[in-house]
């Protein structure tokens, strides 16, 4: 059977780049090929046979002294351990093809040249815009940002956009000029996978060469979730609470419609929004959930809402939504109107109108239950037909098969 080396920086789940990698390899594995991880050492890792050859932890946030932050930068630039112990590891074992996720500021792309030595295909998936934006999502404290357009990568260091420090943004500005001079994307790897067509069109719209690209959407597993039969009367949205999450709009539009909003999750503004609800009586706030409180309050919405104000990826919110049976109301912007069927599955508003997303709701709140739970059975259908496992293990094959690796049977 033929072989995979996956690649990421981290080997625990810490976000959704991280359950991508994981579910993959799981795809692979089951399918019986000999898949191997290369990635960072940390204590929430899961255990692999092959850790010997991860590379040592390297999280620069964690560094306390200024003198020791210094000494990592090389690494968070170009990592010669990387390089070696992935020779190492190649020395080992011989993949039919490489997969990454996300290798930059630890693995760092200097991993990229010596897999094209060994003469291996390499496909890259984009879980963000890191290759064009140094910042890795053309956003800063004003909204939407791409100053970096056509090479002006020095823009994160005058904007400060790494967290609002100099050091943190000199050092991304650097680590992004030296790949970009050295190519280390753009001549090393043979496929980007990205999970919507936005964000391919906005790398091709960067000067990125449209033919490196593949489409390959994310899944969801619908029948591990189980829809409730009858519309509910909130709406719901669950997610980071941060001003690029279009929050702030929401319950604007929530307080002007007076339609009832619950509102899931932590994040940097959580205070200033509760503020902003002023205690309003269809306003409620239910703190982080996860697993089965989740899924209950998904399944008990009327329909969910994604009123984002930045450029999402593929959203994986919006997937998991349909699959409970919920129609979705989605902003339009980044890839979300892509996982929106109008009018089927639910509706897309325009990004951080107020008065827009008042009307859609006050509208789908007058909908009928009958009609709003077709709508979420569409929704259902859809993701079990085009974003099923199945689907997507397909897709990953043709991309693999496409840059020359064997693929088996």
């Amino acid at each position: 059977m033929p072989a995979l080396l996956s690649i990421n920086n981290y080997f625990y789940l810490r976000g959704g780049a991280e359950s991508v990698f994981f579910e993959e390899m799981a795809l692979f594995s089951r399918e019986g090929w000999d898949v191997v991880p290369f990635s960072m050492h940390d204590e929430r890792n899961q255990a692999s046979p092959w850790s010997q050859y991860f590379i040592d932890s390297l999280e620069f946030d964690a560094i306390d002294s200024t003198l020791a932050k210094a000494k990592a930068v090389p690494k968070i630039i170009y990592s010669f351990e990387s390089r070696r112990k992935l020779r190492e590891l190649l020395a080992q074992f011989r993949p039919d093809i490489v997969h990454a996720h996300n290798i930059y500021h630890h693995l760092s792309p200097s991993i990229l040249p010596v897999l094209k030595e060994a003469g291996l295909p390499v496909v890259v998936t984009l879980h963000d815009l890191k290759i064009a934006c140094p910042a890795y999502r053309m956003l800063n404290d004003q909204g939407i940002c791409e100053k970096c357009k056509g090479g002006k990568n020095y823009h994160v260091l005058t904007n400060r956009c790494i967290k609002g420090s100099a050091l943190g943004s000199a050092v991304i500005m650097a680590e992004s000029y030296l790949h970009q001079w050295l190519g280390s994307y753009r001549k090393h790897v043979d496929r980007f996978i990205v999970p919507s067509r936005f964000y391919k069109d906005k790398f091709v719209e960067w000067g990125w060469p449209a033919e490196q690209f593949a489409y390959v959407p994310n899944f969801v597993d619908a029948e591990a979730f189980t829809p409730y039969g009858e519309a509910g009367e909130y709406f719901f949205y669950f997610g980071r609470l941060s001003f690029e999450k279009g929050v702030g709009t929401l319950i604007k539009a929530a307080l002007d419609s007076g339609v009832k909003l619950k509102i899931a999750g932590t994040g940097p503004d959580g205070e200033a929004l509760k503020a902003l609800a002023g205690g309003a009586e269809n306003i409620e706030f239910l703190g982080f959930l996860r697993g089965d409180p989740l899924h209950e309050a998904i399944g008990r919405a009327r329909a969910v809402v994604l009123p984002s104000e930045w450029y999402e990826n593929a959203p994986i919110s919006v997937m998991e939504s349909c699959a409970m049976a919920r129609p979705v109301l989605g902003a339009d912007i980044g890839g979300i109107p892509e996982l929106i069927r109008e009018g089927e599955t639910g509706f897309v508003f325009p990004s951080a109108d107020v008065a827009a997303l008042s009307a859609l709701m006050t509208k789908v709140a007058a909908m009928s239950d009958g009609t709003l739970c077709e709508m979420g059975q569409a929704g259902r259908r859809w993701m079990e037909a085009d974003f099923s496992r199945e689907a997507h293990l397909a897709m990953l094959k043709d991309v693999y098969a496409g840059v020359g690796a064997n693929v088996g049977n």
